[in-house]
């Protein structure tokens, strides 16, 4: 050992100079060496990843969330605020499948394109999607003209027709459901006899119903010949409410027609049938202006 040691020390500075860099040359192949291949299996992957279906650019991805443009989408990859798969994600160009888990600062995005539809709701249809006796849902008044799923916002019992919001952007549908918000909604309902002026007042100061009050916002006669037809403005969410109301008062409602909600009215729209909401629409229902 301590020959080798004194041959070390006593070598020419210029050998061991030469010794050192070229040892060091060899290690830093082998790394540069790996890494080059560690770079083309992952070139090899993006290759193949673009080739395969359904993918899409993260940028892409983020944009059609609608989170922000795709230059704005960049610069958050590059802040490191985008998670693919529980894993961050810096790297520009990304390609990723339109199922991969995508999320920023922890909120998971979506790519599907956001749909918004307004249909004129007929009886015999119901805005469950998980019932197993339901002989036919509103879903089937689309049929295939859209590639997205959609859901009802809010619900609709069995037999009550008009204004029925579907989308399949979950925040919006969020606001526009939850109580907080308050979305306005107004009915035309049909009484089996007709209402007392007394009974109107009683909707106005508010219902009784399982302990909780619900008050109408405003009722009228839609015709004062006929006072058997009400219109009845109100906030309340709750299921078949205005059903229970007059129930509550001794009435039987034989029809229920939405004729608004939330800024939207079906005017232009026959029963059955369905639209997409204009820009102007969507977006007054997400500033909710109206």
């Amino acid at each position: 050992m301590y020959l080798c040691w004194h041959y070390l020390f006593h070598m020419d500075k210029n050998k061991i100079s030469e010794r050192h860099s070229g040892k060091q040359k060899k290690r830093d192949t082998g790394k540069n060496s790996g890494r080059g291949l560690r770079e083309k299996e992952n070139r090899r992957n993006s290759k193949s990843l673009k080739n395969g279906p359904d993918t899409i650019r993260l940028n892409k991805f983020i944009s059609v969330s609608g989170l922000c443009s795709r230059r704005e989408a960049d610069e958050i990859i590059k802040n490191g605020f985008i998670t693919v798969n529980g894993k961050k994600v810096t790297t520009l160009g990304t390609v990723v499948l339109s199922k991969d888990d995508v999320r920023y600062k922890g909120k998971r995005l979506s790519a599907e394109k956001k749909v918004y539809i307004l249909l004129n709701k007929p009886k015999g249809y119901v805005t469950t999607m998980h019932d197993p006796h339901a002989e036919k849902t509103v879903i089937e008044l689309l049929g295939n003209a859209l590639p997205e799923r959609v859901y009802p916002v809010g619900r609709l019992d069995k037999e009550t027709t008009g204004v029925l919001l579907l989308t399949n952007d979950g925040e919006l549908a969020g606001r526009l459901t939850h109580p907080r918000y308050d979305r306005k909604k107004i009915y035309h309902a049909g009484l089996d006899k007709p209402v007392t002026k007394e009974d109107m007042y009683r909707l106005v100061n508010g219902i009784d119903l399982e302990g909780d009050v619900v008050v109408a916002d405003s009722v009228a006669y839609i015709d004062p010949l006929d006072k058997t037809n009400i219109g009845l403005e109100l906030h309340s969410g709750k299921n078949r409410v205005v059903r229970k109301m007059f129930e509550t008062l001794g009435y039987r409602v034989k029809k229920l027609d939405r004729v608004y909600f939330a800024g939207l009215t079906k005017k232009n729209v026959p029963r059955g049938k369905w639209r997409f909401l204009t820009i102007k629409e969507i977006n007054m229902l997400k500033r909710g202006i109206f």
